[in-house]
């Protein structure tokens, strides 16, 4: 089969995922990585991953399936940055949810879900990095039973709108304990942990002490 693996930003944590997924597939298909929409060729299954923007449908048209992996019990958890707000509620398991992908943001069949389960230390890089390597195995037993009949989505929708460098803002007068999920969510370069004291704004980075 011909498989495409999809990336919209340049800048995405998921790059070397992807490639990654791409390059087992190569062993029985014909697989490339792609960093642009405009890209696309035909084939047989696209798989659009960490994507930013929605994909038009006459490129939708060039695969025969469309993928999409999203971190959140769909149809509960559509929208932006599922799996940090999740962190941040408290949850250590974080759902993944396999569909296709329709003309409407993350409303298409579901093919198959699974737990990413986490143990409540984990700052961002360990948290995408088990979630990464449960899409590629989810992507991998897609490419094993294709052509795989899916549910539609059923049940109450809900939304998490997306993420600004505000959310990353501490308050100086809760303790750590409190705020510790936020922290573990925090992107040290993009969206640093911040707080504001007698008008000034002080900028930390959060690091695990090597074991």
């Amino acid at each position: 089969m011909r498989i495409s693996v999809i990336v919209d930003s340049k800048n995405s944590w998921f790059i070397p995922y992807a490639k990654q997924l791409s390059t087992l597939l190569q062993d029985k298909h014909e697989s490339i990585f792609i960093n642009e929409l405009t890209e696309l060729q035909s084939g047989d299954i696209a798989f659009f991953l960490s994507c930013t923007q929605i994909c038009p449908r006459h490129l939708l048209e060039l695969h025969r399936s469309n993928i999409v992996i999203h971190a959140s019990n769909l149809p509960q958890g559509k929208g932006w940055s599922p799996m940090p707000w999740q962190i941040l509620e408290g949850k250590n398991e974080v759902y993944l949810t396999m569909f296709e992908a329709v003309g409407k943001v993350d409303s298409g069949p579901i093919y198959k879900k699974d737990i990413v389960f986490y143990e409540g230390h984990e700052l961002l890089d360990e948290l995408r990095e088990k979630m990464a390597q449960k899409i590629i195995e989810m992507a991998m037993w897609y490419v094993e039973n294709f052509p795989v009949e899916g549910d539609k989505q059923e049940g109450e929708e809900s939304f998490y709108p997306r993420r600004t460098p505000m959310d990353s803002e501490l308050d100086p007068n809760k303790s750590i304990a409190e705020q510790f999920n936020l922290m573990r969510i925090s992107d040290n370069e993009r969206y640093p942990l911040f707080f504001i004291k007698d008008g000034y704004k002080y900028i930390l980075k959060i690091h695990k002490e090597n074991e």
